[in-house]
């Protein structure tokens, strides 16, 4: 069984935008939370699975640290079951050592193993001198 489009927008909205998913269950549906919060992006050097927490082959380079994201309309859009950010996601320059990004994840701490709920795949060689970042729309995250 998978779920339907319709389905996917509204958990993806509940989830990136804080979008009370209505008619799930019952007509309140699913509701958003009073506090929103972020989602934390997290760069990743390999796959990390279906069971890896937000440290799973997480990136090291030099000054590397998660990004925030806001749990709002104004940091992500949803259509046709994709999330997309609404700002560059920009993480700190790379100091001396670098890294091959080749996933990225979205979860619930800042540091630590926190749980990772999504992940996508990336393509980001991060050298000494550089400011890893993702454009307007770059992370596109679904539950396909």
């Amino acid at each position: 069984m998978s779920a339907t489009n319709n389905f996917e927008d509204k958990i993806l909205r509940l989830y990136l935008e804080n979008t009370t998913a209505a008619n799930i269950g019952d007509p309140t549906g699913l509701v958003g939370s009073t506090t929103p919060g972020s989602v934390f992006v997290s760069l990743h050097t390999a796959d990390p699975g279906e069971t890896g927490d937000q440290t799973t082959n997480e990136s090291a380079y030099t000054n590397y640290a998660r990004q925030a994201v806001a749990r709002s309309t104004a940091g992500w859009t949803i259509a046709s079951g994709t999330g997309d950010n609404d700002a560059a996601v920009i993480f700190p320059l790379c100091g001396v050592t670098g890294s091959t990004i080749t996933h990225f994840g979205l979860g619930s701490a800042t540091s630590g193993a926190g749980n990772r709920d999504l992940n996508g795949t990336a393509s980001l060689i991060v050298n000494a001198g550089i400011t890893p970042q993702f454009a307007i729309g770059a992370l596109d995250v679904s539950l396909d």
